[in-house]
């Protein structure tokens, strides 16, 4: 099986990305790819590349036969596309959740679906786990599944090109748990039992202090 570095992995998973996202600006240039490997979105861990780290990532890809250089007509600078689908045998579905095992680490099906559907539509949570279990069943496998993070039931799924590219007993992102709708619901849900205390405490006063002003 093909085995990757982590930059090669931040290399190649950002030009699966942008080739799926922004379409009018792939193949990519290296100032692009530049800036995607080191954007502070969508990334775990943020990295900084510098542009000798990135040449060097995809020279080695491109010698793995996952990338290649293209010089588009009419422009002057060199451009790179991925050749991760024929590369690694994979198809479009299984690719967009590969990128995403590698751009952020280990991740539950949900937490896939919700991510690569920004690449490539994902119909459920279903079609997510036919796709980790088709990566897993696969020989070598791609992918392998971990138990379920802290204070979650669901198991996680982590890539195995680059087995070490990020700790599998690593806590779950700041915010990844959880949606702005989920986190809006559970502080609606607390102000209205903060609401709930005060009503029956002023309930409380009021016949308390009318046991005091009626007359004995």
């Amino acid at each position: 099986m093909i085995t990757l570095s982590p930059h090669e992995c931040r290399v190649l998973s950002v030009m699966i990305e942008k080739a799926l996202t922004v379409q009018s600006q792939y193949p990519i240039t290296l100032n692009g790819l530049i800036t995607g490997c080191n954007q502070k979105s969508n990334r775990n861990p943020v990295m900084t590349l510098s542009e000798e780290q990135v040449l060097c990532a995809l020279d080695s890809l491109r010698t793995k036969q996952l990338a290649r250089e293209v010089m588009m007509s009419g422009s002057r600078v060199t451009k790179y596309k991925h050749n991760a689908r024929e590369g690694l045998d994979i198809d479009t579905r299984e690719l967009v959740v590969m990128a995403e095992l590698l751009m952020r680490g280990p991740q539950t099906v949900g937490e896939l679906r919700t991510r690569a559907s920004r690449m490539h539509a994902l119909d459920s949570t279903d079609v997510v786990q036919n796709i980790v279990n088709n990566l897993m069943a696969r020989e070598p496998a791609m992918a392998r599944k971990l138990a379920p993070g802290p204070g979650s039931r669901a198991p996680r799924y982590a890539q195995l090109l680059c087995p070490d590219l990020h700790p599998l007993d690593a806590p779950a992102e700041v915010g990844s748990s959880s949606t702005p709708a989920a986190s809006a619901q559970a502080a609606d849900s607390g102000l209205a039992d903060r609401v709930s205390t005060l009503e029956r405490e002023v309930a409380q006063l009021k016949v308390l202090l009318e046991s005091l002003t009626s007359p004995s």
